[in-house]
């Protein structure tokens, strides 16, 4: 049996495993199901070709016109996989169910969330380049084009009438899920097809190319053993799900894939209604986390000059100031009452409300610093353990929210928070990446750590339910930990904690292809150090996204006020569009040190493009694909002719003709596509 969703085949039959294909490619097995007693039936370093997963034979079937349910069962370890292949907007989703029918044990150590064939025979990768991005603190989105040769060389497989026994991988460590690379990749063939991936999972995932006789195979995974530390263990009747992984497919290119993903990404995130409010904090190249009445109030008023809608307090607010570092001392939460006047921190939030904004707050709330009064407090066993002790890391111990006194004491910050401060804005930090996870009732620590991140995404569920106007960003130390098990969950991801404005915007740009474009929060921070050009430039990055203020608005020049008063006006007539938008770039994935930045979002039939130019020197450049442009933003800029920072904007053939002035610039464009 056939069905064909989102531009793949799955087919299953009574005699083989399950098999899933880009459409034009060899049928891969769809499971792949490595135990602690079973590796592969055929030895190789990729994960394919697993002995059980071969055994794996079809018993039941549910087919609709958007999803497939598979469920195959394994006869010699009564393992059962209950497979759930769906339609997600535009992409396909794939997620397994293991279940434990038979007496006794079975170790897991891995499971492919989805493996999938692409092209045919044993040359198959040398079609293809394979496209990946790099990322760090600081420097986030870094992607990168190569050919996949490059790591899968020619072998002359059928000479030796074997499979490959290497492969091509990518994996993150520890629990910052998007601290080294991004979960999000592409195969891109030479005739122009993309297919794009996604793994969710904040607690381990594993990218795996291999080459075969039959074709080249890609395996998607959450956590695994020899990356890990991961193992399950499942008894008669026990259940493990595997990492959601989500595919998209296009003939028609990278961009065309990239929607798909965008498409499916709307469709599960958390909304946070129609207007998208605009978010001042004050921690960016302003307090640093260090806040007082005295130090908010200014900002409070500049941020209400400007338009602002939701001003956070960032990090600090519980911290004695007399303690100087309070980095070790993290966990209360409860107010410094010596940072603020005799009105407190109440006071000053109620000064937020009366300026008509609403207030938010930061809280770290995995975290319990070694000197926080809490390390004592809660039982050993709330905190992530290894080999009978707690784990530090960074002077600070992990909370595991499997446990119901770490919940219980988050459950009751939070909803003092809201009751006493009448905040409706939460920045969520996570600032320490603690190792492979917690071995407590956990078959290893990589098990423990995927059992946490479960259970920490129940309680920002939980926390939801009971506070529905409740706003949550997901920050995760800029943007080390911005994977879809949590985005699905919350409204706002800061894309960096990057405070040189000049090297945001290849971060600022590349966002999108990983993160929704109205949650990806890109800071702007105008200083009064900043020519009109360089405000200018910093707030075209944050209209390129969620637009995310900070920095000493009141003691800003008239004319930097002006343009962050008419940036804060533009975002709120984009916005809507912003949502319902698809990124595009049309002079490709800006790399780090690009001089030129370009990316478009596109929706119904309104094209806009924020373009960057890095270079002191003038330079021109061809927009291909566009037309017509109109400059947005900074519309109060000189005009042409009249500045030496103004830009000349001209039809070609073919597209656009930016020529840009002296000093670094940037603008906002709406323009129309395709010929004129």
């Amino acid at each position: 049996m056939i069905a064909r969703i989102a531009g793949f085949t799955i087919a299953w039959s009574a005699d083989a495993p399950a098999t899933l294909a880009v459409d034009d490619g060899h049928p891969a097995p769809l499971v792949e199901i490595f135990t602690a007693a079973e590796q592969r039936a055929r030895t190789s370093q990729a994960y394919v070709r697993s002995a059980l997963g071969a055994r794996l034979r079809s018993t039941r079937t549910e087919t609709a016109s958007d999803a497939v349910t598979l469920v195959q069962r394994d006869p010699r370890t009564g393992l059962e996989v209950t497979s759930v292949l769906s339609l997600s907007g535009s992409a396909l989703r794939v997620q397994h169910t293991l279940r434990a029918t038979a007496p006794g044990q079975v170790t897991v150590t891995a499971v492919s969330s989805a493996s999938v064939g692409l092209g045919a025979g044993p040359n198959a990768g040398e079609d293809y380049d394979i496209l990946t991005a790099r990322s760090e603190w600081l420097a986030e989105n870094r992607w990168h084009r190569r050919a996949l040769s490059d790591e899968l060389p020619p072998l002359s497989l059928p000479i030796h009438a074997q499979d490959g026994r290497g492969h091509a991988t990518l994996t993150s460590h520890g629990a910052w899920s998007t601290g080294e690379h991004l979960p999000v990749g592409a195969l891109l063939r030479r005739d122009g097809a993309a297919v794009v991936w996604q793994i969710e999972s904040g607690a381990g995932w594993h990218v795996d190319l291999s080459q075969g006789l039959d074709g080249l195979t890609l395996s998607l995974l959450g956590p695994t053993d020899l990356e890990h530390q991961f193992a399950h263990t499942l008894g008669e009747g026990d259940e493990f799900t595997s990492v959601p992984v989500v595919l998209a497919a296009s003939p028609r290119g990278l961009d065309a894939a990239i929607a798909g993903l965008t498409s499916h990404r709307r469709a599960i995130r958390r909304v946070d209604g129609p207007d998208l409010p605009i978010v001042y904090n004050d921690f960016m190249n302003t307090l640093m986390g260090q806040p007082s009445s005295e130090a908010l109030r200014p900002l409070i008023r500049g941020a209400a000059e400007a338009g602002v809608e939701v001003f956070c307090i960032d990090a600090g607010w519980f911290a004695d100031p007399a303690i100087g570092d309070w980095w070790d001392t993290v966990g209360e939460w409860q107010e410094a009452v010596d940072r603020f006047d005799e009105s407190g921190l109440r006071g000053i939030i109620g000064e937020i409300h009366a300026a008509g904004m609403r207030s938010g707050l930061w809280l770290e709330p995995e975290v319990v610093g070694v000197n926080s009064p809490v390390a004592e407090a809660l039982p050993d066993d709330a905190f992530f353990r290894r080999f009978g002790v707690r784990v530090t890391e960074h002077d600070r111990h992990h909370l595991d929210f499997r446990h119901p006194a770490a919940r219980a004491h988050l459950d009751e910050t939070v909803d003092r928070i809201v009751r006493d401060y009448g905040v409706s804005f939460l920045k969520l930090d996570y600032n320490i990446n603690p190792g492979a996870g917690t071995d407590w009732q956990a078959a290893a620590a990589g098990d423990g750590l995927l059992g946490h991140i479960r259970a920490f995404g129940d309680w920002l569920d939980d926390v939801q339910r009971r506070h529905p106007a409740l706003l949550i960003e997901n920050c995760s130390s800029g943007a080390m930990r911005a994977d879809y098990a949590l985005l699905a969950r919350t409204h706002m991801q800061s894309t960096s904690d990057q405070q040189d404005f000049r090297l945001y915007p290849p971060i600022a740009a590349s966002a999108p292809a990983s993160i929704l474009p109205e949650q990806a929060g890109n800071w702007a921070y105008p200083a009064v150090g900043m020519s009109d050009a360089e405000t200018a430039f910093t707030l075209v990055t944050g209209l390129s996204g969620r637009l995310y203020l900070s920095g000493f608005l009141a003691e800003l020049r008239e004319s930097q006020r002006a343009l962050v008063a008419e940036a804060v006006a533009v975002h709120k007539t984009l916005r809507t569009q912003l949502a319902m938008s698809d990124p595009f770039w049309p002079l490709g994935l800006p790399g780090w040190e690009d001089d030129l930045i370009c990316l478009g979002l596109r929706a119904e039939g309104r094209t806009l493009l924020f373009v960057w130019d890095r270079s002191d020197e003038p330079r021109a450049v061809t927009i291909p694909g566009v037309h017509t442009a109109e400059t947005i933003f900074p519309a109060g800029l000189p005009a042409v002719g009249m500045a030496d920072d103004s830009w000349r904007l001209e039809d070609v053939d073919g597209g656009i003709r930016i020529e840009t002035g002296d000093g670094i610039g940037a603008r906002v464009l709406r323009v129309g596509e395709g010929h004129a």
